[in-house]
């Protein structure tokens, strides 16, 4: 069996065991997420999709963060960014982790072996999200 088979048989459990019909389409966001190296904004995807929509992948996307596939990043560019689930494959507050805005490119870095800390709050709130980033300066734009 192909690594691409292998992947699109994993994607589509993953997407099945999130009550979500595995598609064409979605199927091929999900791969897009998968192979980006960083989180991506819509406008990354679309670049990358060309076939596909922006309409379509928004609602994708809105899709998979209902149903806890991905998670959206605010870094602070006017844009949310967008990344596959870890851990289990479950965006729980537990599986929140830190990231990094580069301020001069622009580009988001996620940084999965730095968890964010559990936050304990007084009685009667409830968690549904974490967002920590920090800004600076990736080691490429550094170097510039």
């Amino acid at each position: 069996m192909k690594k691409q088979e292998i992947f699109s048989a994993e994607a589509e459990a993953r997407m099945n065991s999130r009550g979500v019909k595995p598609t064409a389409v979605r199927l091929l966001v999900f791969s897009a997420l998968h192979m980006a190296a960083r989180p991506v904004s819509v406008a990354d995807l679309e670049e990358a999709l060309q076939t596909v929509d922006k309409s379509t992948i928004f609602r994708t996307l809105t899709l998979f963060l209902e149903h806890h596939l991905i998670h959206g990043i605010e870094d602070g560019s006017g844009s949310v960014k967008y990344e596959l689930c870890h851990g289990e494959w479950d965006c729980s507050v537990r599986d929140m982790h830190l990231h990094f805005f580069c301020e001069c490119c622009h580009r988001t870095f996620c940084f999965r072996d730095m968890p964010i800390p559990e936050v304990e709050l007084p009685e009667g709130f409830a968690m549904h999200g974490v967002n920590f980033v920090i800004k600076g300066l990736c080691p490429e734009c550094a170097d510039k």
